[in-house]
């Protein structure tokens, strides 16, 4: 079965996190939430999630993609050493990384995002070196970004059907009456 690791820390945007868990868990995928700060993180709004696993006991090798919501949390995600170097591990094996909202910034100061084609949230958009969609959702690659809270659904269906195919996304699609 294929995983995927989500990072959260205090401050990530609730519809982010926990719309993207739900339709990759709807798929089937397995998902482990890590937390970057003890094993609690609390949303913007004041979700806490509880019992997160510690940041410090995420091994990237374990995993098929790495998603990282959006929110205030980005800044926190950007100055950490060990999300930089979990991000670094991800690009140089090719595998997903997916990022909504706030958090393609982390990639487009990286220098991930030059030469691709990615969305962020608009008023955050940079000169990343790469070209800037506006739409809820861009894949180039395996990098998916997202825009906002808005695009939360969509955003999670990119996600399943880079790693599970197409039929699977519209599968999971169906069963929520998902009509776009």
């Amino acid at each position: 079965m294929k995983k995927v690791c989500l990072v959260l820390t205090n401050g990530f945007e609730e519809v982010e996190a926990v719309g993207t868990f739900a339709i990759l868990r709807r798929a089937g995928l397995t998902v482990d939430i890590f937390s970057l700060t003890g094993i609690n993180a609390t949303g913007r709004f004041g979700l806490t999630c509880t019992s997160l696993k510690p940041f410090s006991q995420l091994n990237g090798a374990e995993y098929e993609a790495l998603v990282l919501p959006g929110g205030p949390q980005y800044a926190e995600l950007e100055k950490s050493t060990g999300v930089q170097a979990l991000l670094k591990e991800f690009m140089d094996a090719d595998k997903v990384v997916a990022a909504i909202c706030a958090s393609p910034t982390i990639l487009g100061r990286a220098g991930y995002l030059k030469g691709k084609t990615y969305t962020c949230f608009t008023s955050m958009n940079d000169d990343f070196g790469g070209h800037f969609t506006g739409q809820y959702v861009a894949v180039d690659g395996n990098i998916i970004t997202g825009q906002s809270a808005a695009a939360s659904i969509d955003f999670g269906f990119a996600i399943v059907e880079k790693l599970l195919g197409k039929e699977k996304a519209d599968q999971v699609k169906q069963s929520i009456y998902y009509k776009k």
